[in-house]
């Protein structure tokens, strides 16, 4: 359900509900007025572009995604992607690439795969936010020190050569950073502040620093972007070809994915901070919507700010209209005060990039799940992370997801157990059905847990350890939730070759699920509908009618009931010879 139907029915248009959320619009769209120029230019991008993006994806899934309390905008998230694309592809080759992510989603959403995103792992998350984290960070030294431009394609390249130039840092670049800095931790704890976020603190500060003195050698938007157009930016189709297009996917679908992936925590977050739900499905397709038109409008890629998200709740957001507020905001300082922004150092935007690598980051919890977790999970996080610095993104959640995936695995095998059925393990249904034992040559197994693929060796060897075959082998179903292809193909397997063997085999309990499968793989044809039951005691009825009929098994009985005699006559107390 689209949020802004959804609020309308929870009455939060009402005229109540206006104070509050245009307060904490005009405060959201103040806080992501330093933070789109900052991830623009981090990116790549011009710092404009950073602004048109925040308006046209803060409206946008505001009005069409499944969360009311949904900020969206350029985040810290994407700067390594995007940085990397447009290095190598330009501004158009990321907008091309970013239209295509915002198709990529809104697919996502229209077929219903909102929920599957939540299913990678926390150490994965952790990992990868962790190494972008890491890589902002030390991607902003530049700016922060004002050291000359590095090269360099590798992080740990990029990483000597700035170590290398650190002792050339511009003093006066270096002093704006670290009060900026500074400003930025210290402002919302003093009296009176705390309501004024402190990058605007920081940007007002350092900008009428630099205005007033007019430092020499201190890197400005105004002297590395030309300033920002006072305007806003007209209707641009991009120039597509097949090529850019084939060229394009690979960088498109990393979009995507990471764009669903933090649009979703951060949905899930809100959900969490307010006591609402947001629909997963929906929020993609408004995440869709507002990737392709904004590229369409200079903008680019764009996600659910987590930060922004969660400013507008704490200070009284409670619907979509907080986020429609915090766009319109934007618009009025695009409008009224961009020549403003010519005085802007990128030193004091390199200061708000480090607070925001310190909170993607999550130092806390990273080194609390190092040393808490299970060590898969600790080794999964270390892989994530150490893959996302050094190597790339898309290789680091692919490698984190596929390694969580085979330790899910290995576990769920470990938990499937097959084995036989001891007399004493049945004596409570044997009660209830008025038997003592089993009848002669029948054996029980017990398969207990998912019948997948994993769990096939388990199932051969529980087999294989039986040195005699009994006449009849009854193979318990009961507490199997589910079985896949693997599965169907080794019990077909074992089932044909205990029939060589003459053994009989008779399935039992099947739920209607696996019931199902069976009948599909033509394995209740394989062993006869006859020798399928959904209850213990019809298996049992039909082997004891075999024991009697059977030679072999009617031997294995005598011989039974003789063992039995003796060892009575043995134990007997009323034996007058005290044998």
């Amino acid at each position: 359900m689209l949020a802004l139907v959804e609020a309308h029915r929870a009455g939060l248009f009402g005229r109540k509900h206006w104070l509050p959320n245009l307060v904490s619009g005009v405060i959201v769209g103040i806080v992501a007025l330093p933070l789109a120029m900052a991830f623009a230019i981090a990116s790549g991008a011009k710092p404009e572009q950073g602004l048109y993006t925040a308006i046209i994806a803060g409206f946008l899934v505001s009005a069409f995604g499944g969360s009311r309390l949904q900020i969206a905008g350029p985040t810290g998230a994407f700067i390594v992607i995007l940085s990397g694309i447009t290095a190598k592809y330009g501004i158009a080759g990321l907008q091309i690439a970013t239209l295509m992510a915002g198709v990529i989603l809104l697919l996502l959403g229209l077929a219903r795969l909102g929920t599957i995103i939540r299913f990678i792992p926390d150490p994965v998350i952790l990992g990868f936010t962790a190494g972008i984290g890491v890589i902002i960070w030390v991607g902003q030294w530049r700016d922060f020190f004002g050291l000359p431009a590095v090269s360099g394609e590798h992080f740990h390249e990029k990483l000597w050569q700035l170590l290398q130039a650190l002792p050339h840092l511009h003093p006066t670049t270096t002093a704006l950073a670290a009060l900026s800095l500074a400003l930025v931790i210290v402002a919302p704890k003093l009296p009176g502040m705390k309501r004024v976020p402190g990058p605007l603190v920081a940007l007002v500060v350092a900008s009428v620093l630099q205005a007033v003195f007019q430092f020499d050698g201190v890197r400005t938007i105004g002297s590395a972007f030309g300033g920002i157009p006072q305007g806003l930016p007209t209707l641009q189709l991009p120039q597509m070809s097949a090529s850019d297009v084939i060229a394009l996917i690979g960088p498109a679908f990393t979009i995507a994915m990471l764009g669903a992936i933090e649009s979703l925590l951060s949905a899930v977050v809100a959900d969490g901070m307010a006591g609402t739900r947001h629909n997963s499905n929906q929020e993609l397709i408004g995440q869709g919507i507002a990737n392709i038109v904004a590229p369409l409008f200079g903008g680019i890629a764009a996600t659910g700010a987590i930060a922004r998200t969660a400013t507008n709740i704490r200070n009284g957001g409670t619907s979509p209209l907080a986020g429609i507020v915090h766009a319109l905001t934007l618009v009025l300082i695009v409008l009224f005060l961009a020549p403003l922004a010519v005085n802007v150092p990128l030193a004091a935007l390199a200061a708000i990039l480090f607070i925001v690598a310190w909170n993607m980051s999550e130092v806390r919890h990273f080194v609390r799940m190092v040393k808490r977790a299970p060590r898969a999970d600790v080794a999964i996080l270390l892989v994530t992370f150490a893959l996302t610095v050094f190597a790339d993104l898309v290789v680091a959640v692919n490698i984190g997801v596929i390694l969580a995936t085979l330790h899910f695995l290995r576990r769920m095998a470990t938990s499937v157990e097959v084995r036989q059925a001891t007399e004493q393990e049945l004596s409570q249904e044997f009660a209830h059905l008025g038997l003592v034992r089993l009848p002669p040559g029948v054996l029980v197994y017990t398969v207990e847990g998912p019948f997948f693929f994993g769990a096939v060796e388990n199932f051969e060897r529980a087999l294989a350890g039986t040195h005699t075959d009994p006449r009849v082998l009854i193979i318990r179903l009961r507490w199997v939730p589910f079985i896949d292809i693997t599965g169907l193909q080794t019990l077909e397997e074992v089932i044909r070759d205990l029939h060589k063997r003459g053994v009989r085999v008779m399935l039992l309990g099947a739920n209607g699920r696996v019931q199902g499968k069976l009948e599909r793989a033509g394995i209740i044809e394989l062993i006869g509908a006859d020798n399928t039951f959904a209850a213990f005691g019809d298996a049992l009825a039909v082997c004891r009618e075999l024991a009697e009929h059977d030679p072999k098994m009617a031997h294995d009985r005598a011989v039974l009931l003789s063992e039995t005699a003796d060892s009575i006559v043995v134990t007997s107390p009323s034996d007058e010879n005290g044998r």
